[in-house]
């Protein structure tokens, strides 16, 4: 048994259109447990809050033992870099666009995210993100990748991999979610 994790971003109240709805809305159509929170106070978000949330969403997505794949976006990424539950019903995870310590620094609302101490999962995890991203201007591989020893997919000129950037529904993240062989393209 399986169940998919996917948590937003900062500002995210889930919009219609949005990659991680159009995601979370074909997978539940396929029969699949999905668990896809509103994170709590999305615009100025607390790290402990959120880890609560996280913690319980979680829970629930492992409920009857389900190994469970995660899809993070964004501030989600860092969340779950720096303080997410165990691991051991996690298999594999996928980091959406996640954002650089160094800009999270700079945005009073999410600075404290900037404090966590980012550790390597030992899920299967990968990143994808584009290499035009104004949330991690040094690009996901110097940020995380070569740090973190994870594999960075890039996705040329996909900016913050977002609704406004395009990215509602985006076939070949729904292929990796049933077959982690996928490899993701640009939407």
């Amino acid at each position: 048994m399986r169940a998919f994790l996917i948590l937003h971003g900062w500002g995210n109240f889930r919009p219609a259109g949005h990659w991680q709805r159009e995601l979370a809305e074909a997978l539940m159509s396929r029969g699949e447990r999905v668990v896809y929170p509103q994170l709590p106070d999305t615009d100025a978000p607390t790290v402990d809050a959120w880890r609560a949330a996280l913690d319980e969403a979680f829970s629930e997505a492992a409920t009857d033992g389900a190994r469970v794949i995660v899809i993070c976006h964004s501030l989600a990424c860092m969340l779950w870099l720096g303080a997410r539950p165990s691991e051991a019903s996690v298999e594999r995870v996928m980091l959406v666009a996640p954002p650089s310590q160094s800009v999270l620094a700079g945005i009073p609302e999410i600075a404290s995210f900037a404090e966590l101490n980012v550790v390597r999962p030992s899920a299967d995890t990968r990143i994808v993100a584009s290499d035009a991203d104004p949330y991690c201007p040094e690009g996901a591989t110097v940020a995380y990748g070569d740090p973190l020893d994870l594999p960075v997919t890039v996705i040329p000129g996909g900016g913050h991999l977002e609704l406004t950037a395009g990215y509602g529904e985006w076939p070949s993240m729904f292929a990796w979610c049933l077959d982690p062989s996928t490899v993701l393209v640009p939407r």
